[in-house]
């Protein structure tokens, strides 16, 4: 179960980048949605590998960390229904939710 969590996690991370550069390419026209395309996960995932990757030498500590990660995913769920995809948006969220429900009664934020 353990495992299968932080795999969870993994994947989520994976899918909020995914989230980004859709909504990116959505929400804009011609090139802002090429610009927004990239940009978005780019910035996520910059944020996500200096201060929230296990092996980031300025990775935050555990208080200050949940919030970032948590607010990426949130954010790339809100952008996801803003641009129309309100199941998968859904689906996002309350995956993540749970998976950060699990994280915590695991005692897994620090893996």
């Amino acid at each position: 179960m353990r495992a299968a969590n932080l795999a969870l996690k993994f994947l989520l991370e994976l899918c909020a980048f995914v989230a980004l550069g859709y909504a990116g390419a959505r929400l804009f026209d011609g090139a802002g949605a090429v610009v927004a395309a990239v940009l978005l996960p780019a910035a996520a995932i910059a944020v996500w590998a200096l201060w929230c990757a296990p092996r980031s030498a300025r990775r935050l500590p555990t208080p200050a960390r949940i919030p970032v990660e948590l607010g990426v995913f949130a954010l790339a769920a809100v952008l996801l229904g803003v641009t129309g995809a309100l199941v998968p948006a859904i689906v996002l969220a309350a995956v993540m939710a749970v998976n950060a429900v699990l994280l915590s009664t695991l005692h897994q934020w620090e893996a």
